[in-house]
């Protein structure tokens, strides 16, 4: 067993695959997740981790900027080392610690040879989030970096960051006990609840979240009629559902308006600039079935292969 401080490589990823790496992330709370379940994550929520851990779907898709990022993370390490010169070693694999049965961390590199037990965490991001980063790490990966320390008892973690292939960061993040136990607290209280448990996470208004929704109540009784003034102000909720739906109304209809002014100017041209803007309107073409006539021409054929959908449409009127 590899000892990684005051944790051990639970799970050699050396010659793992992406598909096996994801579902290995399953079985535990690592540290992505932790800002998420905590409500600081700005891309998940709890309810989108409950739906990772408790699925057995995996999303291998990828696109040009996760790969950039993994192939910047050598980069960032070795610059790290030339403007620090602290050595670095990859760890390749998960990192469990017996305090902390319900998660996982999966480290960038470990500090060797420095004067205490530290960790490195590599961050690639564009120009557009270099705000994010003027008054040092940001909150999520603060968070994240507390998760790492936990899981494997070092004293400090340093994060380097390159910002929009222009600028380089340094910061060092020393432990904090009291953070760390506190976020340790509110992971195992997710797992216990909500993985181990029976509780589901409240609702994000995410397409993950209508999707589990949809999955676990696809079949209505229609005779049924039950009493929902228990949820905490339900009129008020409903108000603001019935007003936001008459603005989103308001809002299409001025975006459409927009376009129609430039449209009416552009006229048979298909692109136009203004600015730093570029605007595109092209021609496009799109192959569909003519099901009109397929059924007209074809009606017992078009039977043969008719499939019904069944589906549960939400509507609220007052």
């Amino acid at each position: 067993m590899r000892k990684i401080f005051d944790g051990y490589v639970d799970v050699d990823t050396r010659n793992m695959s992406r598909e096996d790496w994801l579902k290995a992330r399953k079985s535990g709370i690592g540290g992505s997740d932790a800002s998420a379940i905590t409500g600081m994550n700005p891309w998940s929520s709890p309810l989108q981790v409950y739906i990772d851990k408790t699925t057995e779907e995996i999303d291998n898709s990828t696109n040009f900027r996760m790969e950039l990022g993994n192939k910047l993370e050598d980069f960032v390490a070795r610059e790290f080392t030339d403007r620090t010169g602290l050595k670095v070693q990859k760890v390749n694999g998960f990192i469990k610690n017996k305090k902390y049965p319900f998660a996982f961390a999966n480290i960038d590199r470990r500090i060797v040879g420095g004067d205490c037990d530290a960790i490195l965490e590599c961050k690639t991001t564009n120009s557009y989030a270099r705000k994010d980063w003027e008054n040092g790490v940001p909150p999520h990966y603060e968070l994240q970096v507390m998760h790492y320390l936990a899981l494997t008892g070092a004293e400090k973690c340093y994060v380097a960051a390159l910002i929009g292939n222009e600028d380089f960061q340094i910061h060092e993040i020393a432990r904090d006990e009291e953070t760390i136990n506190f976020l340790m607290d509110i992971e195992k209280d997710f797992w216990e609840r909500y993985i181990d448990g029976d509780d589901v996470p409240d609702p994000d208004g995410s397409a993950q979240c209508s999707e589990l929704i949809k999955k676990r109540y696809a079949k209505a009784e229609d005779d049924t009629v039950i009493n929902l003034e228990y949820i905490d102000k339900a009129g008020d909720k409903l108000d603001e559902y019935m007003e936001l739906k008459t603005e989103k109304k308001a809002l299409d209809t001025r975006i459409k308006k927009i376009e129609q002014v430039f449209q009416e100017e552009m006229k048979e041209s298909s692109q136009a600039v203004v600015g730093d803007y570029k605007i595109t309107w092209k021609n496009m073409t799109r192959t569909s079935l003519d099901t009109k006539k397929l059924k007209s021409e074809h009606a017992d054929l078009v039977k043969k292969y008719e499939k019904v959908s069944e589906y549960r449409r939400f509507d609220v009127k007052k």
